[in-house]
């Protein structure tokens, strides 16, 4: 059940990845709201718009904002006239038409029509968003502009684009080159139907060499075996696979969660590597101490995990190095590099794998 106030705006700032912040007048206290002007059209001070208050009410902390449902005295929502004939978000109030690169009506309907195979291209799988930036950051500081890469964003967590900061700064420092929103995420420079068609469109219209595969900002957990949203990250493996890609495998690592079933490699790493993937895959672990290494290589040996994949080592540190120079902060569950080192350096080992691995590939080395 949705949960709307009606506020009045009594400022806005324009972040850099097009989203409006406002700041509004809501039941005797002021607070903080998103408006998306794809959607409900531009908000200005003085406007008295409808909130969802949901997420603020029920104390979420991912998500933890308004947001503006409609400005109120406004005929249209955002742009009367998109192009495409795609639905995003569909079947609700909020369904987004848009340019699907597979419909009849994209100039790439005919590159993706026949198109079956990404041609050996590496896919780095990632669970959370938050892993996207030291991935691409370790990609592009082995691999420079030799490499374009692409991102697919799926529709696991944010459904916008533009809700994503860390997206916003990867895009304007070239550590991203293409986006490729999928499902029901919406916003990239191509619209995707779902995984495997985008993974299509990252190398038929982008032309990437590698392809990083990551849900958006936001997830859900519930501390059962299946109940989680990263659980995808399995079926981008599947379908790297599929496309006849290289699939690798960013694991969730942490010496810092308090959390004992996420002590390690997490138990979200493990059920994906166990129940999910169909399929033999490249595991990246990063360059640590022996004994905490020893650990990670102990808990893959599950299950006969070290028998049914690959599992290579890899530095880490000049992808966390490449952030810093570039003046992008992280953070996951809230905790900075310094604060979950080992976090930070699987992603950013993943990257620098794939990034050696796409030079090889081009016979750049």
């Amino acid at each position: 059940m949705i949960r709307a106030r009606r506020g009045f705006v009594t400022a806005v700032r324009r972040l850099p990845s097009g989203v409006l912040e406002a700041d509004v007048a809501c039941e005797e206290k002021t607070s903080v709201a998103i408006c998306y002007p794809e959607l409900t059209g531009a908000v200005e001070p003085g406007d008295s718009v409808i909130l969802n208050t949901t997420a603020i009410e029920l104390r979420l902390g991912t998500g933890g904002y308004h947001f503006v449902i409609w400005v109120e005295g406004r005929e249209y929502f955002g742009e009367v006239h998109a192009p495409g004939h795609t639905m995003k978000a569909r079947y609700t109030p909020f369904q987004v038409r848009c340019l699907a690169a597979e419909e009849e009506g994209s100039p790439y309907h005919e590159a993706l029509r026949e198109f079956t195979s990404i041609r050996g291209v590496p896919v780095v799988a990632c669970e959370l968003h938050s892993m996207l930036a030291p991935v691409v950051a370790g990609i592009k500081e082995v691999a420079g502009d030799k490499v374009r890469v692409a991102y697919v964003m799926t529709d696991g967590g944010a459904l916008p684009l533009s809700f994503s900061r860390l997206v916003s700064d990867l895009r304007d420092r070239a550590l991203i080159d293409t986006i490729i929103t999928c499902g029901h995420a919406f916003g990239g420079n191509f619209e995707a139907i779902n995984l495997y068609s985008a993974l299509c469109v990252a190398k038929a219209c982008a032309d990437a060499d590698v392809i990083v595969v990551s849900m958006g900002p936001g997830q859900a957990g519930t501390g059962t075996k299946y109940g989680f949203s990263g659980i995808e990250q399995g079926q981008a493996i599947n379908a790297a696979h599929s496309l006849g890609g290289t699939a690798i495998m960013v694991p969730r690592i942490s010496f810092s969660d308090h959390r004992r079933r996420h002590l390690g490699v997490s138990h979200h790493t493990m059920t994906v590597l166990e129940k999910v993937v169909l399929t033999r895959c490249i595991i990246v672990l990063p360059e640590i101490s022996s004994d905490r290494w020893n650990l990670l290589k102990a808990q893959l040996n599950t299950e006969n995990l070290a028998e049914h994949h690959v599992i290579v080592t890899e530095t880490g540190l000049p992808a966390l190095k490449r952030l810093q120079s570039d003046g992008i902060d992280v953070t996951t569950m809230g905790r900075t590099v310094q604060e979950d080192l080992e976090f930070f350096l699987a992603p950013g080992a993943a990257g620098v794998f794939a990034g050696k691995l796409a030079l090889k590939m081009k016979g750049c080395v």
